[in-house]
């Protein structure tokens, strides 16, 4: 190995550097993006605040918690004004902006907007834990739908991503997004739009498109896909963003296991349930019930 080291190093450590025209690379020079460990912490960050001493080693101390959450709120404010910052720089630059001057305000703007939605936030998720709790016959508390359930903690990030979304972030919502995903096999766009009350049970699965419209008090379980059902090009052959391509669901909805429901036309009416493995690629009218055949199993003995 040696031989291989003294002979190929210095050649494929210069292919490799970021500074030799990477089109990848992240560097104070270039990029100058906070990087994905540091949004993955600030979002750590944000739940702490959300469910003080819930997702961490040990609980708060209760006589200092006023302090230590003024702290935490400070020091959360500047880490994702700055990631905020450089985000909006990265778009600035990849757009070729000319002169946009005001990304550190936009970026602070943005960090203050949702930090000051975290109560309206914490609000929406305690109507979620409540639909969980009343869901699921499994549940014993609240403090273990909290502290385990997949579901809520998509959803908790969701509302945070979305928020950030909202305003306009480049980059961030979507690796906050991405990190819930890979922590609990749960795919939700931050762009999504998700009423109160929401309940994914067990969660595994779930893919929930960009231009998705969910109502109040739905309930989705496991693998249900709310997809886009084709996607549009433009005469030079290149994808048209920015359209509606996912469905609406209504108020009070539920979907059982394995059920795909694809295009930005539909639109399922309020307190309909749609059975397990169902494809549907069309609007169904309010208190329908959409079930698939049930099949015949051939038993032998």
């Amino acid at each position: 190995m040696q031989a291989w080291i003294e002979k190929r190093l210095d050649a494929l450590a210069g292919q490799l550097s970021p500074c030799r025209n990477c089109p990848v690379a992240n560097t104070e020079r270039l990029v100058n993006l906070p990087g994905q460990k540091a949004v993955v912490q600030v979002l750590e960050n944000l739940m702490a605040l959300l469910f003080p001493g819930c997702h961490g080693h040990e609980p708060v101390a209760h006589e200092s918690a006023d302090e230590a959450i003024r702290r935490q709120l400070a020091e959360t404010a500047l880490q994702l004004a700055d990631q905020a910052r450089r985000a909006f720089a990265y778009q600035c630059a990849h757009d070729r902006c000319i002169d946009c001057g005001d990304c550190r305000a936009r970026g602070e703007a943005a960090a203050a907007r949702l930090l000051d939605a975290l109560p309206e936030i914490r609000a929406t998720l305690q109507e979620d834990i409540r639909a969980a709790y009343e869901g699921d016959p499994a549940a014993r508390s609240t403090m273990e739908i909290v502290m385990s359930y997949p579901g809520l903690f998509a959803i908790a990030v969701h509302r945070l991503a979305h928020n950030l979304y909202r305003a306009e972030v480049p980059l961030i919502p979507r690796v906050m997004s991405e990190h819930a995903h890979t922590r609990t096999g749960i795919d939700i766009h931050p762009g999504a739009t998700i009423g109160p009350g929401f309940f994914i049970d067990h969660g595994t699965g779930v893919v929930i498109g960009e231009t998705c419209v969910i109502g109040e008090r739905v309930k989705l379980y496991q693998g249900v896909t709310l997809g886009a059902l084709s996607f549009a090009k433009d005469e030079h052959g290149n994808l048209v963003k920015g359209i509606k391509r996912h469905p609406d669901v209504e108020n009070r909805v539920i979907i059982y296991a394995g059920a795909t429901i694809l295009g930005g036309a539909t639109v399922i009416g309020h307190d309909s349930i749609i059975g397990a493995n169902v494809w549907l690629i069309h609007s169904v009218a309010p208190n329908s019930k959409v079930y698939n055949q049930e099949p015949k199993p051939l038993i032998k003995v």
